[in-house]
């Protein structure tokens, strides 16, 4: 984990101070896919903030750009994807104008990542000890024996037996190989952890027990969340604020109970009927029809207009911008177009933009 090399960046860099209250500001990041058909604009004008303890969600349909954020966020991406603009500011430094000496100590110490599928994270040849203490020994400089008596203990915390040091990837169960990687994150302390979908796999019983075993851990040891997901349902519960990202972009943004109780873009409420609630009565789940944009050719205006069935001759044009329309609920939003529910019309308001 410790020998990845910088991601690629490329194109002008805004300069701006470093953020004094947060600890992870993203604003304006811009991630493309270089192929023979033109760029794929995968990130296009993310900007958003996590706090200190909070857990900050991120969540929308496969393709909608939120593991390459994640990815771009540690400077993993790899050619063909390139970042062409923005800033990434992690406890007040510059992650993008980073060299690869200060990226490997950024890594797993100020920022560590559960990936999506635990047994692709994992070595399959060596034992799950010995991958613990790998890491231990490279940040941390312990001896062997230093780090596999600290790898014992990191595997209580997420409640395996220590026992388990000695076992190999393929002799534990989905459930005990995600909390496994949970492990290694929480190596060294980091402040931020990003979880890329690290439930999509897990039945909802083991789901349930880990998110409610890294909100134990959170409270702890006090580290913010970045949570990636599809699942809104799951990531209201989880999440103190959530931004929902269509072809690239966050469309809307506000406090996960705004979102569940309010949600104002169509998108957003097609998410929420698309996934069965864990508790409470049954619903009807409704989905979204049609399928996401060809982001090597977007379509003009609102992206997210050929799917919805009330959208305005406007929005076919014009992409809106992302605006605060309530105290710290954003939406992708014309400006002078009535918002849903208003006395003024029931125009719904549709689309994908840049905060102003």
């Amino acid at each position: 984990m410790s020998q990845m090399k910088s991601g690629a960046v490329s194109g002008p860099l805004r300069s701006s101070n470093a953020p004094t209250n947060q600890l992870l500001e993203v604003n304006d990041l811009y991630v493309e896919y270089r192929s023979p058909r033109g760029p794929v604009q995968a990130v296009d004008g993310v900007s958003f903030s996590i706090a200190p303890g909070e857990v900050f969600g991120l969540a929308g349909e496969s393709g909608s750009g939120k593991s390459t954020i994640a990815q771009a966020l540690m400077r993993l991406l790899r050619p063909p994807a390139v970042i062409t603009g923005g800033q990434v500011w992690l406890k007040g430094k510059n992650v993008l104008k980073m060299g690869d000496d200060d990226l490997e100590a950024m890594r797993w110490r100020d920022v560590a990542m559960v990936f999506q599928s635990a047994m692709n994270s994992l070595n399959p040849v060596l034992k799950l000890g010995t991958q613990i203490a790998d890491v231990l020994m490279k940040h941390e400089k312990l001896s062997r024996k230093q780090a596999w008596e600290r790898a014992g203990h990191l595997l209580e915390v997420v409640n395996i037996e220590p026992q388990r040091l000695k076992s190999y990837p393929h002799e534990l169960s989905g459930g005990m190989r995600q909390r496994a990687v949970i492990a290694i994150a929480l190596a060294l302390k980091a402040p931020l952890l990003i979880m890329d979908e690290p439930t999509t796999a897990l039945d909802v019983v083991v789901q349930r027990d880990i998110l409610q075993q890294i909100g134990r851990l959170k409270q702890e040891m006090n580290f913010s969340v970045l949570f990636i997901t599809h699942d809104l349902s799951l990531m209201v519960e989880f999440s103190d604020r959530i931004g929902i990202m269509y072809a690239g972009q966050i469309v809307e943004m506000a406090n996960s109970k705004e979102i569940f109780t309010n949600p104002l873009h169509p998108y957003t409420k097609g998410l929420l009927s698309s996934f069965p609630p864990l508790h409470g009565a049954k619903q009807k789940l409704a989905g979204i029809p049609g399928s996401p944009p060809d982001m090597a050719a977007p379509p003009s205006g609102c992206r997210f207009h050929p799917r919805c069935s009330l959208c305005q001759p406007v929005e076919k044009k014009v992409p809106p911008r992302l605006v605060e329309v309530t105290p710290q609920h954003w939406l992708a939003h014309h400006p002078g177009m009535p918002l849903p529910g208003d006395s003024q019309g029931q125009a719904q308001i549709t689309g994908a933009g840049q905060k102003e």
